[in-house]
This record gives C-alpha cells, sequence and structure tokens, in this order.
C-alpha cells in the first residue's frame, strides 16, 4: 500500500498546454486553478463541512440588514515580495475582477464574474479595515468573498505576488513550475516545503508518466484513473468538480409542458447505472442542483430510484396511452395522433465519448417507457444555440456552479441559465426570501424549500457532479472534503 513520506518535495502532474500567464483572476485551465490557490489567498476558505471560515480576513461582521459588511485583515499578511497586504489590495483586486466582469472587449471574464452580483461598493477605512456594500444581504454573501487578493499595483500583472504558502521559482509554460515554501507565510512551515508540476499536452502523457514514476502524484478526470481504485501501490482521492450535468427538458415543447410527463421521464432513468458505467464512478450523484452530503442538501433518495412502473403510470395519466408499432407512445392531438418523440440534442467531449454513452443509454432507458428520444451529437457552439433559441426538447447541459449556494440562476424565471424555460412565482419568492436570510438555519430552510420544490415541479432532471481524482503514491493530505477549486489543500498543513 502507498505510504505516507517525510520528504520535503514532491512531484506533481497536471494538463496544461495553455497557461502562459500566472494571474489567478483570467484563469484559462481547471487543473490550473488548483496550483493557483497555493499561491493566491482569499479572505475566507471554506471548510470540510462547508462552512466559512477566516483566512486572509481575521473576522467579519454583517450589519443589522445585511446590506454591508465590515471586515478586518489578518495582521502580519505579507505578499511574496515582502510587500504587507492592506485593505488598498482587496479594493484593487475587486475593482479589477468587476473590470473584467463589465469588459465588453473581453471574451475571458475571469473566474470571479459572479462578484458583480455581490459588490455594489467596497471602501478601505484603514490598512486593515473595509467595508463591503451588497445588495445579496443574505447568509450566502460571505462564500462569494472566496477570490484570490493580489498587490494593488499588479492586479493585471502576468506573473503577480500572492501570499500564499508557496511562491514560483520558475515558470515554464507548456513545461513546469517550481514553487519552493513562502518565508513570509503567516501559517506554520509545511512538510512539503519544495513543488514542482509538470505539464502535459493530454491526459493519455499524464498517465504514462505516472504509470513510469515521473511524477509522484498527478490531477485528473481522465475516466482512465479509475484502474487505480484498487491498486495496492497507489492511492486514488476523489474529488468534486464544480461541473453540474443536467438533462434539461424544454418547458415550451407540448409534450414537456405537463409535470407528469417530465416526472416520467426522471422515473424511468437510473442514473446510478450511467454514472457508474459510463464514468466508471467518477461522478457524484446528486438528485438537486446542491451538491450532496453537505448542509444545503435534501432529498430523499427513493423518489429518484428508477421506477418504470411510475413512468408507465404518469405517462398514462397525462395521456400518453396508446403505443404504435415502434413502442412508441402515441395521443390525439389537435385531431391528429402525434408520437411521444423528442429532440435529444447533445455536445461532445474532446478526447472521450463519455457524453454520447450517457445519452445512448438515456435514449435506451426512455424508449422502455415508450418515449423515443431522437439523438443529435452537435458541437458545443450548436447546442448553445439551441439551447438559447429554445429550439430542443431535451439537451444535455453542464454548469460550473458557484461556490455560494444559490441556484437561482438555473430556476428563477427568465435567468441566465434557465434554459429549461421554467416559470414558477413560488420558486422566485423563495429565491427572494433566501436572498434576504442573514442566519445559515434561515439559509438552509429556504434551501431545503427550493429544493422540495424543485422535486415536485421537476423543471429539469439532476445526474451527478463531475468528478477528479488525486492519483498519487503518498499521502499529503488530511482535507476530508476535497473538492475544486482547491484541490491540493492540505498540501501546506504540517502532516503530524
Amino acid at each position: 500500500m502507498a505510504q505516507e513520506s517525510n520528504s520535503e518535495s514532491i512531484i506533481l502532474g497536471i494538463v496544461s498546454a495553455t497557461t502562459n500567464r500566472l494571474n489567478p483572476l483570467q484563469p484559462v485551465e481547471r487543473e490550473f486553478m488548483s496550483l493557483s490557490a497555493l499561491m493566491y489567498e482569499s479572505l475566507i476558505t471554506i471548510d470540510d463541512d462547508y462552512m466559512p471560515k477566516p483566512l486572509l480576513a481575521e473576522r467579519w461582521e454583517a450589519s443589522g440588514d445585511g446590506s454591508s459588511w465590515s471586515f478586518t485583515l489578518r495582521e502580519g499578511v505579507v505578499f511574496h515580495d515582502g510587500s504587507p497586504l492592506t485593505s488598498n489590495d482587496v479594493v484593487a483586486t475587486v475593482t479589477e475582477i468587476l473590470r473584467l466582469a463589465d469588459d465588453e472587449g473581453t471574451t475571458n471574464k475571469g473566474a470571479h464574474a459572479s462578484l458583480k452580483y455581490f459588490i455594489k461598493k467596497i471602501t478601505a477605512q484603514d490598512e486593515r479595515n473595509f467595508t463591503i456594500t451588497t445588495s445579496r444581504n443574505n447568509f450566502g454573501f460571505i462564500y462569494a468573498m472566496n477570490f484570490p487578493i493580489l498587490p494593488a499595483s499588479q492586479v493585471q500583472a502576468d506573473s503577480p505576488p500572492g501570499s500564499g504558502p508557496y511562491r514560483v521559482e520558475q515558470f515554464m509554460p507548456a513545461d513546469h513550475i517550481w514553487l519552493s515554501y513562502n518565508s513570509y507565510w503567516w501559517g506554520a512551515k509545511p512538510d512539503i516545503t519544495e513543488i514542482t508540476v509538470m505539464f502535459h499536452k493530454t491526459n493519455k502523457d499524464l498517465i504514462t508518466s505516472y504509470e513510469y514514476n515521473r511524477v509522484d502524484a498527478i490531477l485528473t478526470r481522465s475516466m482512465t484513473a479509475a484502474q487505480y481504485r484498487s491498486s495496492v501501490n497507489s492511492l486514488n482521492l476523489t474529488y468534486r468538480t464544480k461541473q453540474l450535468e443536467t438533462l434539461v427538458l424544454n418547458h415550451r415543447s407540448y409534450e414537456l409542458e405537463d409535470v407528469k410527463v417530465r416526472k416520467a421521464i426522471r422515473a424511468a432513468l437510473n442514473m446510478d447505472v450511467i454514472a457508474q458505467s459510463a464514468y466508471m464512478g467518477m461522478a457524484m450523484r446528486t438528485d438537486t442542483p446542491l451538491p450532496s452530503g453537505t448542509w444545503m442538501y435534501q432529498a430523499d433518495e427513493a423518489t429518484f430510484r428508477q421506477n418504470q412502473d411510475l413512468a408507465n403510470r404518469l405517462l398514462d395519466e397525462a395521456g400518453w396511452t396508446e403505443t404504435n408499432d415502434e413502442g412508441i407512445r402515441t395521443m390525439v392531438r389537435n385531431n391528429k395522433q402525434v408520437k411521444l418523440s423528442l429532440r435529444f440534442y447533445v455536445y461532445e467531449e474532446q478526447d472521450n465519448s463519455v457524453r454520447a454513452n450517457v445519452a445512448g443509454q438515456i435514449v435506451s432507458q426512455l424508449a422502455s417507457v415508450g418515449i423515443e428520444a431522437r439523438l443529435s451529437m452537435m458541437s458545443f457552439r450548436e447546442v448553445k444555440e439551441k439551447l438559447d433559441a429554445g429550439s430542443f426538447d431535451l439537451a444535455l447541459a453542464s454548469f460550473n456552479m458557484d461556490e455560494t449556494p444559490d441556484p437561482g440562476f438555473l430556476l428563477m424565471s427568465g435567468n441566465v441559465g434557465n434554459y429549461s424555460r421554467y416559470r414558477s412565482k413560488a420558486m422566485d419568492d423563495l429565491f427572494k426570501d433566501l436572498r434576504r436570510a442573514t442566519t445559515r438555519e434561515a439559509y438552509q430552510n429556504k434551501l431545503f424549500q427550493i429544493q422540495s420544490l424543485f422535486i415536485e415541479d421537476c423543471p429539469f432532471i439532476c445526474l451527478y457532479y463531475r468528478a477528479g481524482a488525486i492519483l498519487t503514491r503518498r499521502m499529503f493530505t488530511k482535507t476530508r472534503d476535497i473538492r475544486e477549486p482547491d484541490v491540493l489543500k492540505g498540501i501546506e498543513a504540517r502532516q503530524n
């Protein structure tokens, strides 16, 4: 079995072919963000229980109505270049994030563009204290404070210094990066003081490096990583990505405007089998837009188990009672017999056919209850055009979920991610209430109500969060809940 090591250095491997600058405000590759988290720190961190904890911000306090938040920075923090962290650095970083979010001339709005919905104004009182006013006066606001802080004079620099436990000694794009322990860091000196990260063009190259012992550990979302689960010479640590996979149902399609049909589709699917067979277990099931196993999640698993008897009964009640010679359900509509035949659009994924595999299983499982799903594989751009135009019935679509537990962009009427065209005044009101809930208990209660209504209305179907794997020959973290972007969280902590 893989053994723990007290070695002061480690060699990691990731796929990185396009990152040529280190500024964490505009990342271009998912895995690279895990490295950035070792160099750059945020005001807060999110612990293993998915609760916000102090990091660069020593403490914070909300006003009575939650419309403004006062922060105090940790004392004695300096950047890698020795300059002190001040409130002006936070103000400058926020200003740059908001500028990028509103810059019509750039396609890369940055990883923290959603901050524009949380911050109306930020003001520095002195070197350690600043105030943020917000229209999101609720408990979820503090989660949005998880963005990297840069020196005010270098927010647009290619390689700005951070305040994290590791600093850059050498960076060669598409080749490697060498990190060393930051002696200025305010935390305790870690066991691992040097990290070399080798970059690879493809996941195949990455896995090969691991197999031939060129690296000690790798970060990957490749299905190939699943084969190492039972290896006695390797540890396989699963992490949750931000990527939520869904089956979008177009409510403007007459076949799907009836909630009974949408629920029948949900009952016809065996998501556990799909996740296990298509993703080889590298997916984490969830029945609502919120990640399972967290304080914010509530769903009755029995509701989401495959139940073909229930699916058939719901379809009968919806009026889809007869089947034609092909086994497809029909009904008479406007004096004409029509088939329960749905346009199903799926975009292809680079380097693998996993989405096509998932789509094929969905087609097969729907066919077993008399629903025809006419599958078309397209490019991402083509499917996005279909979603924007509402010219589809079913679509496999993934969403990059925010760390703030608020899926309103998917469920509120007319919102940017609501491709299902779902409209519910009750749901809209619940989100309004959520965004006024200033305590965790009140916030959790509203999230539970939102999920209950989500289950009842079935606006779309959640499949799973995509998972990644850390393959390693040595344990370097005690973190219990490993998730993006803090995949390497814990490597900076002393392990004894």
